[in-house]
């Protein structure tokens, strides 16, 4: 295995059409959010154009814009390191998501229909399915979909725009917690749907506030190693 040690299978494949330095920029944005690349990881240049299968410039601009965004340190004569982040960013963002998602889930209680609760319904279903399955990797991309779920629901652009710039970093957070919190999200999941269902838009907000202060503490309580 290279020095990147990336499990077998993890390297996406580049989408196609698109500029190749966009495409090989998504590829390494997601094997940092899922965390198949480490914070902390050196990143070789050759190894990652390698496993990729383009040249070494693509990677090379894809590393210098992650840089810029804050998702890879690069050290001068040490290279790209994936960035470690420190607890206070950890913080920071999932403070603000927690307000963004409460309001999101007010007026999705609000707003929803009855193929939206279904919709969140059946993402609940597959979930619990995961958790049960102990399959981590399909729990963090389905709880990703439940809470963009609940934003579209919300029916408020500038809302759901917001919520999508943190919605990567969000990700990055919650996998090395997706098995701590398991099976007990799933079920303020639950709780929230009834909520929404109910139009019950004090109990929405407070249920999600409570769902996402739950997923900071579990971050900052997590075991490291």
């Amino acid at each position: 295995m290279l020095s990147t040690g990336l499990p077998q299978g993890a390297v996406p494949k580049l989408e196609r059409p698109g500029p190749l330095r966009d495409r090989v920029y998504e590829a390494l944005l997601e094997l940092i959010t899922t965390r198949a690349l480490q914070p902390g990881q050196h990143l070789v240049e050759s190894e990652l154009a390698a496993h990729l299968g383009v040249s070494r410039q693509p990677v090379r601009e894809a590393l210098q814009r992650l840089n810029t965004e804050g998702w890879v340190d690069l050290r001068p004569a040490q290279g790209a390191f994936v960035h470690e982040p420190t607890e206070e960013e950890a913080d920071q963002l999932l403070t603000v998501r927690t307000l963004l998602e409460a309001e999101a889930a007010r007026l999705a209680a609000a707003h929803a229909d009855q193929a939206g609760i279904q919709a969140l319904e059946e993402i609940l279903a597959q979930g619990m399915l995961a958790v049960a399955g102990d399959d981590v990797d399909a729990a963090v991309a389905l709880n990703a979909r439940f809470h963009t779920k609940v934003i579209e629901l919300a029916g408020n652009a500038v809302l759901a725009e917001l919520a999508a710039q943190v919605d990567r970093r969000v990700r990055w957070y919650y996998t090395p917690i997706a098995r701590q919190r398991g099976h007990q999200s799933w079920i303020e999941h639950r709780d929230l749907i009834a909520a929404i269902a109910a139009h019950d838009e004090q109990s929405a907000t407070r249920l999600m506030r409570e769902h996402t202060e739950h997923t900071r503490r579990s971050y900052h309580d997590r075991p490291t190693s």
